[in-house]
């Protein structure tokens, strides 16, 4: 997935440190490499106590997500395989973020397959803007926001499909609603419960509006949008 990162007076050395982060992230976790460390889990070729601690993380994460949605979020799919992409992605731009920092940057852009964390400035002295795209057109933008610091997460079926299920109904395609964008506390949190809202199709967007702290834009099958609350706070 496409991966954009803007250090503003950053150095080409931060750049790369970020990239061979998300590498390494990518070479532990994805699904798509069979020597990766998710895939020997899923052939049963690790046990428990050979698990990195990034991974024993990501599972305590996942458990705990599980338990904070309801049980609409699942990193086992249907077919049995683990997979924990919905919630690894916002976990890793979140610990990029923390390793600019860490390199004393304050002002910053990442963007990460429309998961994004930003903070502070751009390089014209502006706060970092977003924009959402149509899921129906990805040519156009229908609503730019400002999040101010906070993280900023998409889930939907425009760009790779139906690929989120419902944990409780795993049969059924979610078809009501084609997108959520989530605007949480930072991208980790976003993106784990903009993994679950998209699950539980038309309700998500209530299960965002009652989280403390979040606000959430969604988008059905017939092209009307529902925003929470606070959303038009947001909005530039």
């Amino acid at each position: 997935m496409p991966v954009t990162i803007e250090i503003v007076s950053g150095t080409d050395a931060a750049l790369d440190a970020v990239f061979e982060y998300f590498t390494a992230i990518d070479a532990r976790f994805s699904t798509y490499k069979p020597q990766s460390e998710i895939m020997k889990i899923n052939r049963g070729e690790l046990k428990k106590n050979e698990y990195s601690e990034e991974m024993k993380e990501i599972f305590n994460l996942a458990e705990r997500t599980e338990k904070d949605t309801n049980g609409y979020f699942s990193i086992i799919r249907p077919d049995g395989v683990i997979d924990p992409s919905g919630i690894v992605k916002g976990w890793a731009i979140w610990n990029a973020a923390t390793l600019v920092e860490r390199m004393g940057y304050e002002n910053y852009f990442i963007d990460v397959g429309g998961d994004i964390q930003s903070k502070g400035i751009d390089a014209e002295g502006r706060a970092w803007t977003i924009g959402i795209r149509n899921p129906f057109d990805s040519k156009e933008i229908i609503k730019a926001i400002c999040p101010q610091g906070r993280g900023v997460a998409t889930s939907g079926t425009a760009a790779r499909g139906q690929h989120i299920y419902d944990p409780h109904k795993p049969e059924r395609a979610i078809e009501d609603i084609v997108s959520i964008t989530v605007i949480g506390p930072d991208v980790y949190e976003a993106d784990r419960f903009a993994t679950a809202a998209f699950a539980m199709g038309e309700n998500g967007i209530l299960f965002i509006e009652q989280l403390p702290g979040f606000e959430g834009y969604q988008i059905n099958a017939n092209a009307v949008a529902t925003m929470t609350s606070g959303f038009s706070q947001l909005i530039i």
